[in-house]
């Protein structure tokens, strides 16, 4: 018996000696990097008329250069990233709602647009706008911590409007600066002229000859047409602008006897509200950065980076 006894024990004892080096080693540890949540929160655009979403970076890429000239500055594209990008966002909530293609809204160019635009010049033009916009990944544009409707034009009449002057509506940030050097863009100044017969055609009322002198517009702070006035005919500069197709509310109407022709000259680009593109490139070529660029459009407002994974 206690021979029996004592070959169990003796083999609970080779057991335990063998288990021993199981049950003291070292636990593996895995170091390995968790995965990248990047592109998890990743924040997709969808463009109306495009077949898929598009990440927003890419977006941007294609609104740059559809919007502003390769041929400006840097820091001027960097600061029409910023701005387009903070656009964007707030008027998808963040990728939530399609945004179109448009004047109205934001222009965008695929890859494949850009390239039949660029030509022979895709290569070094595509790796310029590029650089802009990964210089300024995720930046965007807040006033009290929330996204601004960041407004942009091509030219202002050397003075750029303000949110009240354009819709009534007071925005903080969206206040009228000058902008003189607007003047040397080729899109400062524009003239229009329609026969009397043309000109007719495009209004609800008939004009005589006469009617030109009668006319009154009357302007805002920023220099634009706010009203024309014709007798008890009134019309908003806006409208005037929509309806002639003119390209700012910065316009005069004469008539020339000796032609009978209708003559409307204009003066910027644009609604004028926000940063004006031209002006940007002028800043940028005083050595302005992006950001003092952005600080001098649009008031009060703070740059920061988003975290796409807060939203």
């Amino acid at each position: 018996m206690k021979k029996w006894m004592m070959s169990i024990g003796i083999i609970c004892l080779i057991g335990a000696l063998y288990m021993l080096p199981v049950a003291f080693s070292e636990r593996k540890v895995d170091d390995s990097p968790p995965p990248s949540t990047e592109q998890a929160c990743e924040i997709l655009i969808e463009v109306e008329g495009q077949k898929e979403k598009i990440p927003l970076e890419t977006y941007i890429t294609g609104v740059v250069a559809a919007e502003m000239p390769v041929s400006f500055k840097k820091e001027a594209l960097k600061a029409q990233a910023i701005a387009a990008r903070t656009y964007a966002l707030k008027t998808t909530n963040y990728g939530k709602k399609a945004i179109a293609p448009t004047v109205a809204r934001q222009v965008f160019y695929d890859k494949n647009q850009r390239k039949a635009n660029w030509t022979s010049n895709f290569p070094g033009n595509e790796k310029k706008i590029v650089e802009a916009i990964t210089e300024t990944k995720g930046q965007v544009l807040l006033y009290n911590n929330e996204l601004i409707t960041a407004m942009f034009h091509s030219t202002s009449n050397g003075k750029t409007e303000s949110a009240y002057g354009y819709s009534g509506n007071e925005i903080p940030y969206l206040q009228s600066v000058a902008s003189i050097s607007d003047q040397s863009s080729p899109k400062f100044t524009s003239m229009e002229e329609w026969t009397l017969a043309e000109w007719n055609a495009l209004w609800p009322i008939k004009w005589q000859a006469a009617d030109f002198s009668r006319l009154q517009l009357f302007l805002n702070d920023s220099g634009r047409v706010e009203r024309l006035q014709l007798g008890n005919n009134v019309w908003t500069g806006r409208e005037v602008r929509t309806l002639l197709q003119l390209p700012s509310t910065d316009f005069n109407i004469s008539f020339d006897k000796s032609t009978g022709k209708v003559n409307v000259t204009a003066q910027g680009y644009g609604h004028g509200v926000g940063m004006s593109q031209y002006g940007a490139e002028a800043m940028a070529g005083e050595g302005k950065t992006a950001a003092e660029i952005l600080h001098y459009y649009y008031q009060q407002i703070e740059i920061k980076t988003i975290d796409a994974c807060l939203k």
